[in-house]
Parts: structure tokens; sequence; C-alpha cells
């Protein structure tokens, strides 16, 4: 993966040449759309709505419209002389400590790889963070968009996570939240989550819809048979009652172990009805055996 980014992290005095390139990657199946009567491919041509004629790349530029209802036109030149303080510098203006950074405000992730004979001050900075165990809040400019973002250690690397602005996060406009849980509901539900409690490994989880889709694909590429449909199990019965809801949703998980504890239990009850037998059987013997000295 190329780089798209290349600068500095300014740390203090300290000056670390990094580069950026992306961390993740989408794994969708890029569909094109086709002409389904003979299988041409359908293309878009950008159009001038005045003239009703094509117009070339070269020829397009932004723009906005304004709100005195005028069309206000921004050329590339124009954009590039905008004054943006963290161009070619990821500046380190403050660290935190991570579970202070509501995860809503991430956006991209970058892995920051060091430049030539950078490589003491990024372990340096690495090793620093870890340590402190704090995340570093700086400013970075991506494609002219300056945005905050959060510099953080991940194994060896060190990972940029750029954030959203406070006034690009949405208000939450959720209604009908009133009511107050029950504390058996809370016991119930915390028993749930405690039966599905375990290590996050993402591995153990796959895209089961991309998954299909490429054998569809493939099947149909090779003109077989389109592969069968998975059964999907069949919608279970409302449950109006929560704790009903809770109390289902517990035995269901639970459900491969309680035959084991009832099996436990039944042996539990079998050996203590054997030691209270072997006990009641060893006091008729000794009484008999007292009786017997008593008559010699």
């Amino acid at each position: 993966m190329p780089a798209i980014w290349t600068g500095v992290i300014a740390f203090g005095l300290v000056s670390i040449p990094v580069s950026l390139r992306s961390a993740t990657s989408n794994h969708d199946v890029s569909m094109h759309q086709y002409h389904a009567a003979d299988g041409g491919r359908i293309r878009y041509q950008k159009v001038c709505e005045l003239d009703d004629e094509v117009v070339p790349p070269e020829d397009i530029v932004k723009g906005v419209d304004h709100e005195s209802g005028e069309t206000v036109l921004l050329d590339d030149d124009e954009l590039e002389d905008l004054p943006v303080s963290s161009s070619k510098t990821i500046e380190v203006v403050q660290f935190v400590s991570g579970d202070q950074i509501d995860p809503i405000h991430y956006e991209r992730s970058y892995y920051a790889d060091p430049g030539k004979a950078a490589a003491k001050p990024y372990v340096l900075l690495r090793e620093a963070l870890l340590d402190s165990g704090k995340i570093a809040i700086v400013r970075v400019a991506l494609r002219r968009r300056e945005s905050l973002a959060a510099l953080r250690p991940r194994d060896d690397v060190l990972v940029l996570h750029t954030m959203l602005w406070p006034d690009e996060i949405r208000r939450p406009e959720v209604g009908g939240l009133e009511g107050e849980a029950r504390a058996q509901e809370l016991e119930m539900a915390a028993t749930l989550i405690d039966t599905m409690t375990g290590d996050f490994d993402p591995e153990e989880y796959s895209d089961t819809y991309q998954e299909a889709l490429r054998a569809l694909i493939d099947a149909k590429a090779r003109g077989g048979k389109t592969p069968a449909k998975s059964k999907k199990e069949a919608p279970k019965a409302k449950v109006i009652n929560l704790m009903d809801a809770l109390q289902k949703s517990v035995e269901a998980k639970e459900g491969g172990r309680r035959p084991a504890k009832k099996t436990a239990k039944k042996a539990t009850k079998k050996t203590t009805a054997r030691k209270q037998t072997a006990k009641k059987t060893a006091k008729k013997a000794a009484k008999k055996a007292a009786r017997k000295q008593k008559s010699a």
C-alpha cells in the first residue's frame, strides 16, 4: 500500500519523519452496472445541465451554493493557497487517557511508518506512550482537510486515527426511553451477559454475506448450479414479558451445560445415599457384635 502522506510528527522540539498509509481496506465485491439485455457496461458521463454537453475533467471545478443564492466556484489553485497549519506536520497538542475518547469520534485509521534515520525517536515516542498508557491528540491535514487525530501504539507501530470534529457528530433523537429496570430484570440481564462473556477474537468471525456472494459469482462464472440457500431458522414467538425473555435467553445459552449439572446432582445424591446405607449397615453390625459379647 503506497503512502498517502509524508511529513513529520512534532513532539515538543523532536521531529520524527513519518509516512502514512491506510491501515484498513474494504473486502466487499466491487460490482458495476450492466445492460440486462446484452451485458453492455453502463457508463456515466458528467453533463452540464445548462447546455446539456459532456464536460471533460480538465474543465470541471469545485464550488458551493452560497446562502446569498450565488454559486461560488473554486479552482485548485485557490484551494491550494489556503493556509493549513498542519499540511506537512502531525502536531502533538495534548496527551490523554484512552478511555476519555468516545469511539464515536474515530473516523479512519492509518499506519505511521518511520522515515529514514527516524527509528530512534520513533521508538522513543512509541515506548513513552506505552509506558504512560496515554494517547497523543494531534492535528493533521489529509487531502486538504484538517482534523484532530489520535496517535497510539499498536504492537510495534504507531497508528493514527483521524477524528470527527464535535459539530460533525449528530445529537441522538431517540424518544420513549422513560422507565426503570427492576432489580430482578437487571440480575437476569447480568446473568445473560455472564453466559455470553468471553475473550474477543476477531478471527472467529467472518463476513458470511460476502462469502456467499463470491460463491454465487464463481458458480455462475463456471456455468454451474447456483449454491443452495441456507435455511434460516423460523422466527421465534414474541415474548411480551421482559423477565420471560431474559429467562428463556439464559436457558438457551446455558442449555448445553444444564444436563451436566443435573447429572452431577444425581450422581451426588446416589453417592450420599450409598454412604448413608453403608453407615446404617455398619451400625447394625456393631450392635450385633455387642450383643454377642454380652451373651458370651
